[in-house]
């Protein structure tokens, strides 16, 4: 399936926004990445989650949503750079604007940024986490990370438990056939509402549609991760009300309560 030319176009338009927050966890090497952003406890528990970033790597607004994650839910939340050996998307290349730039953009998709790969790189991750013992590993992604989310948790054998895609990129309702895992499908207004409802249609016939979660949100691509403006009170209030809905999702679907 190819998964480099069908990128929505918010994907490749809307700029990341700086952000001074500074982030509560640390990094260390795990699963075979050299650098993995971990923040909650110390040790994973029976619980936790993977995050899949998006083009831009690590942000502070991506990791203060694992940060939020990590002190609601009582639990490790581990992010991976998929981008290793490669970088990531730099900002200051952000919109692509000459054809030349698009094609560049193109390429990263189908190199550095392969889903199948990180798919794979995901799936390293989880089986890691549960040869530790964890037993449930709920894992979310955010535009081109929902993809590989979504491929991760429709791998035969997937180690897990759960999955969520925010403002995903690249949707296809092709990579939920296999899907055997509930799903949090989160998209914003730039997102394909054909796809969207053709994926909301093919869960509902699956036994796992009772535990999965929708909503659409009145709002941009991006506007959870690196493209959040916090500053802005409209986005601070959908970014605030995706992660209180990502909360209650994995709650719901590992089965462990909400802290106060």
């Amino acid at each position: 399936m190819s998964t480099v030319h069908n990128t929505n176009q918010a994907c490749c338009s809307i700029p990341p926004v700086k952000s001074d927050y500074a982030a509560k966890g640390s990094y260390k090497s795990y699963a075979g990445f050299n650098k993995v952003y971990v923040t909650g406890p110390q040790t994973p528990g029976k619980v936790a989650l993977v995050c899949v970033y998006d083009i831009f790597g690590f942000k502070p607004q991506t990791q203060q949503g694992a940060d939020i994650l990590a002190e609601k839910l009582g639990v490790q939340v581990l992010m991976p750079d998929f981008f290793e050996p490669g970088e990531p998307w730099p900002v200051d290349e952000f919109p692509p604007k000459t054809n030349e730039e698009k094609a560049k953009l193109q390429q990263f998709f189908g190199g550095t940024a392969n889903p199948g790969n990180a798919k794979q790189k995901a799936l390293n991750v989880g089986n890691a986490l549960k040869s530790e013992g964890v037993e449930f590993v709920g894992l979310y992604g955010y535009c081109w990370g929902g993809k590989v989310t979504t491929l991760a948790g429709s791998a035969e054998d997937t180690p897990f438990g759960a999955i969520a895609e925010i403002h995903p990129a690249m949707l296809s309702v092709a990579d939920v056939e296999n899907l055997k895992v509930p799903l949090g499908l989160y998209p914003s207004n730039d997102e394909p509402v054909d796809e969207v409802k053709k994926i909301l249609e093919a869960i509902s016939k699956k036994p796992i549609s009772e535990k999965s979660d929708y909503k659409h949100y009145d709002s941009f691509h991006g506007f959870a991760a690196a493209r959040a403006d916090l500053n802005d009170a409209e986005n601070k209030k959908q970014y605030e009300d995706l992660y209180a809905r990502l909360i209650s999702f994995f709650s719901k679907t590992a089965g462990i309560p909400v802290k106060e």
